[in-house]
């Protein structure tokens, strides 16, 4: 692992060393400016916390997709996921996150690693589906406790707006859940007593939410005045470049994340996204409808894409690892430094992908 290492002190020119139990034993380095050499840039694994599925299999699969998911991943650069569901009933949920909780538990040779689950639904409005199915409910602690008990619930989507779900805030918020606002028609109010109550986060910001208005700010409006976290979908369909960089303006750690499903990595086609049929076609995921459903992004074109819109590469490399990692409190991924797991991507001067490293395995080697 050796070329431009992005540490957190910034730059150096030398080699990432990686020990017997999976973690950074040292880096060797100097100083260095990137641009005066054509070495490789040696940055932290992509962190992504909004993953539907990738290679033909979707998350809501069981068990058996979860290691053909990890993989379909780690080929562009992502280290460390979180599983994310889709609005179901109870009796569909439930066995689709236990099935997610057993996989939490080892990494598949060749692989990105599990962190946890992302609950998006099913407590989520109605009137705001997107491209979930319509079987939204309203929280409750028992069924919570449920998928609480069956996995590493890391991350909860929710409309504040619902009867209850404040408290529900609060409870997930004391057991170190981190709620975050999506698919809701929920006013600004809504969401900044949301936030008061320990909620934390955006889900896919600017989509599935009320928008930014002059007079009714909405949830939009509520992360652009108070958030420090938020993640949003960086692949240039769902937001306009000039909305990325509004929100980059106004939200200190704006995070990026793919909202991948099974079409990822896959040629045009037919896929399933939850118990829906999606069709991928010209670079995006939709419903027969034509309502965006996800998409085919992956976290180097993220990266490419954020550098593509003005950022420069440390800035765009910190949206996609550090900051998703700072927003689960984990401070063993997301950068480069002693003690670290290995986790590392290794990226030619047109930021392509040559190889990655997972907990010091190297998972994609490529000429």
């Amino acid at each position: 692992m050796k070329g431009n290492i992005l540490t957190p002190a910034g730059w150096v020119f030398g080699e990432v060393h990686a020990g017997a139990d999976g973690r950074i034993a040292r880096i060797d380095g100097v100083p260095v400016a990137p641009a005066g050499n054509d070495a490789p840039y040696v940055l932290p694994g992509f962190v992504d916390l909004l993953n539907h599925g990738g290679g033909g299999k979707d998350f809501m699969d069981g068990e058996a997709a979860v290691p053909v998911i990890l993989r379909a991943h780690v080929r562009f650069g992502t280290t460390s996921l979180l599983g994310t569901t889709m609005t179901a009933p109870h009796d569909v949920l439930l066995p689709a996150v236990q099935a997610l909780g057993r996989a939490c538990a080892g990494r598949p040779a060749g692989s990105a690693r599990l962190l946890g689950v992302h609950l998006e639904g099913p407590y989520i409005n109605p009137g705001k589906l997107g491209a979930q199915p319509d079987t939204s409910v309203i929280a409750t602690p028992a069924e919570l406790g449920q998928y609480l008990d069956a996995a590493p619930l890391k991350v909860v989507t929710l409309a504040p707006e619902l009867p209850g779900h404040p408290d529900i805030i609060r409870q997930l918020a004391a057991r170190g859940v981190r709620v975050q606002l999506g698919h809701t028609l929920g006013t600004y109010e809504d969401a900044v007593a949301a936030l008061d109550a320990g909620a934390s986060g955006f889900t896919h910001l600017f989509n599935a939410m009320t928008p930014l208005q002059h007079r009714a700010p909405g949830v939009v409006g509520a992360a652009l005045a108070h958030a420090e976290f938020a993640e949003l979908i960086p692949d240039l369909l769902h937001v306009h470049p000039g909305a990325i960089r509004a929100a980059l303006r106004a939200i200190p750690r704006l995070y990026a994340v793919t909202d991948a499903t099974a079409a990822t990595g896959m040629p045009d086609g037919a896929y399933h996204l939850g118990c829906q049929t999606v069709y991928k076609a010209n670079g995006s995921v939709r419903l027969a409808d034509g309502t965006l459903a996800g998409s085919v992004l992956t976290m180097d074109q993220a990266l490419r894409n954020l550098v593509s819109i003005g950022l420069d590469l440390a800035d765009a490399s910190r949206r996609v690892s550090l900051y998703p990692a700072q927003y689960l409190g984990i401070a063993e991924r997301g950068m480069l430094a002693e003690g670290c797991w290995a986790d590392v991507v290794v990226l030619d001067r047109a930021l392509a992908v040559r190889s990655v490293y997972v907990e010091g395995e190297c998972c994609v080697a490529n000429a």
